[in-house]
């Protein structure tokens, strides 16, 4: 699967409409963005703090900012964007409730997707003993980029408790299949969509 066939990339892409304003914190290569202005017609820009994303995001013809997330986004007015996206990236960083807060200060929504550490498969890897390694948890406890490790629920209540409304939530299995039952156990992978209230 390439990148542009991510599964989380359907579910972002489904949500956004046709000339919405997008920034995608955590851009990588560029691929989301590339794939949100070719087939919805956004208008994208993307930050990274890896100087080797930042060159293959501006190869693909994405405007591109280098820049530590973690620092904040002071560089962006209130309200600029549709949606900030931060796609298999909220894992990585320290600052949590920073981020949040941010993306919804500078965004109208914030659209998260993260590997859920309570699916089926990475709870028997603990109860083994291992610490899991997944499609959607690729690395080694010890080369991990992924500071932590929660679950649908966690995050849910995290929502909960600093005011954010979850507007959609979509949970994936392995295989990109949408979850409807049981979703913290049997979902791989889960993508939300979130709003301050109105």
């Amino acid at each position: 699967m390439s990148a542009f066939d991510r599964p989380d990339f359907d579910v972002i892409a489904g949500w956004v409409q046709s000339g919405d304003k997008v920034l995608d914190l955590g851009c990588g290569d560029g691929a989301l963005l590339q794939r949100l202005i070719e087939e919805r017609g956004v208008r994208g820009w993307g930050v990274d703090i890896q100087t080797h994303n930042v060159v293959a995001a501006l190869r693909r013809g994405i405007n591109v900012l280098q820049g530590d997330l973690e620092a904040g986004l002071a560089g962006f007015t209130d309200a600029a964007f549709d949606h900030v996206v931060l796609s298999r990236t909220l894992q990585t960083v320290r600052h949590t409730q920073n981020i949040l807060g941010e993306m919804l200060r500078v965004g109208r929504e914030a659209v998260i997707s993260f590997p859920n550490f309570a699916y089926w498969k990475n709870r028997m890897a603990v109860m083994a003993g291992r610490m899991p390694v997944s499609e959607d948890l690729p690395y080694e406890w010890y080369d991990s980029p992924n500071l932590r490790f929660f679950t649908l629920l966690d995050f849910e209540a995290l929502c909960d408790q600093m005011g954010i409304v979850v507007r959609d939530r979509q949970v994936l299995d392995e295989a990109g299949r949408s979850i409807g039952e049981e979703p913290n156990f049997l979902g791989s992978l889960a993508v939300y969509r979130l709003s301050r209230p109105r």
